[in-house]
């Protein structure tokens, strides 16, 4: 999939930096702090995201584990399919 490349021009960049300043803005608004350096950021404790991080990088082994496997069949299955097409060439 080819994604779309956009160039940025000084209008493009002048868009962006107008739509995070407005973003900033209502942010602020919803805290009700006039000054977004006032807001005081909320402790997470990390043992709970630390599991999660680890099943997620265990489910990205095994999901590379069953891409090489796939990868290996496909190339079987392209050799064999190419065979087939050769042979058919040859027989017209």
């Amino acid at each position: 999939m080819a994604k779309r490349v956009r160039r940025i021009t000084p209008n493009f960049l002048k868009k962006i930096i107008v739509q995070e300043a407005r973003k900033l803005r209502l942010e602020t608004l919803e805290t009700g702090v006039t000054d977004p350096e006032k807001v005081k950021a909320e402790e997470v404790d990390a043992d709970e995201f630390a599991d999660s991080l680890a099943k997620d990088i265990d489910h990205i082994k095994v999901l590379k584990i069953k891409e090489n496997r796939l990868r290996k069949n496909l190339k079987k299955i392209q050799a064999i399919k190419s065979q087939l097409r050769r042979r058919i060439q040859k027989s017209i």
